[in-house]
């Protein structure tokens, strides 16, 4: 009798839940996640995100709350954006910045790693991540750069232990480590935000902090964020912030880019993050409302792709789920 052969090899790796968790390449780990927080000073009590389920706007005292609420799901990362009260365009008042960072280093002390997000869009009127110039043509990259390098002198003097300059200027990561080393902030580290996208995934976001380009003169930020139609442009810059002094290299957005974090992964030892942005969590979210997919596997999914694709890091707006979901998650 005639037997067809049929080489089983790979199937049988895949015969049940056991034989999938031991073979499985992606290892996912609570530990390895970050949580954004938004906090904002002309709160008093805190607010939804219009499109990010879950997530809150808060105020100084509602922002502790949600730190201990993580550590009890063990997440002990967070990533800090503060929203000031007052718009200028010049003279900024960064008080709140490093206010906020000093309660939070004074309750929790070690028991945390905080990274405080160094940028201008939520303090400016025009809602740029950098000085304009008089007709608000362009961004003014050195007088940016002085005004940041000082912002981050001021946090980590409040206590942050990373800091992660989101603006796109050119050369601030020189600059701001430089000023740091002056100071004494040798140990503070900073996350780049090296590869970050021009991108119509950020809406959620420009909701929380207020952020959103509104000027007669630049109408996006296309000048100083990436392209998405150009790679070789995010390795380029990922790389010289390698050079000038960054820690860890972000790529924002992330489960888009998934392309941009392999390829800057085989070409650095530097630690990579991604960045799951709000549109990205929001289009999740509301798949999940309308029943398309299940929320968890869903997310849990995402996760294993950005880990695929070398991300060492997660920042995710789901981070306090983390450890439940990668728990749970049938494999």
């Amino acid at each position: 009798m005639e037997t067809n052969f049929y080489p089983l090899t790979q199937r049988r790796l895949r015969a049940d839940t056991h034989i999938r968790e031991l073979t499985a390449s992606v290892k996912l780990s609570h530990k390895s996640f970050i949580q954004p927080l938004f906090v904002d000073e002309a709160l008093t009590e805190p607010r939804e995100v219009n499109g990010l389920n879950g997530v809150q706007v808060g105020n100084v005292e509602s922002t502790l709350h949600t730190i201990e609420d993580h550590l009890q799901q063990g997440i002990t990362k967070f990533l800090l954006f503060p929203v000031p009260s007052q718009k200028k365009d010049t003279d900024f008042d960064f008080s709140f910045a490093s206010g906020t960072i000093k309660k939070i280093k004074e309750t929790f002390g070690e028991d945390i790693w905080i990274a405080a997000d160094v940028c201008l869009c939520s303090y400016t009127s025009h809602g740029h991540c950098g000085i304009l110039n008089d007709d608000h043509s362009q961004v003014l990259n050195s007088k940016t750069i002085d005004v940041l390098s000082r912002y981050s002198s001021l946090l980590a003097n409040a206590g942050a232990d990373c800091i992660a300059p989101s603006d796109m200027m050119d050369g601030r990561i020189t600059a701001i480590r430089n000023q740091l080393d002056a100071l004494g902030f040798e140990q503070v580290s900073i996350m780049s935000y090296a590869a970050k996208f021009s991108s119509q995934f950020y809406g959620p976001f420009r909701d929380a902090c207020h952020s959103s380009p509104s000027t007669k003169g630049l109408q996006n930020r296309k000048t100083y964020q990436l392209s998405p139609f150009n790679i070789n442009d995010a390795l380029a810059s990922a790389l010289r912030d390698e050079k000038e002094g960054a820690d860890i290299l972000m790529v924002k957005p992330a489960a888009l880019y998934t392309d941009v974090i392999a390829k800057l992964k085989q070409q650095t030892l530097k630690p990579v993050a991604a960045y799951h942005v709000s549109g990205e969590y929001a289009a999740i979210e509301a798949l999940a409302e309308k029943g398309l997919l299940n929320r968890e596997a869903g997310h849990v999914e995402v996760w294993a792709a950005l880990q695929r694709s070398g991300a060492d890091i997660i920042i995710s707006y789901a981070s306090g789920k983390a450890k439940e979901w990668i728990s749970n998650a049938a494999i």
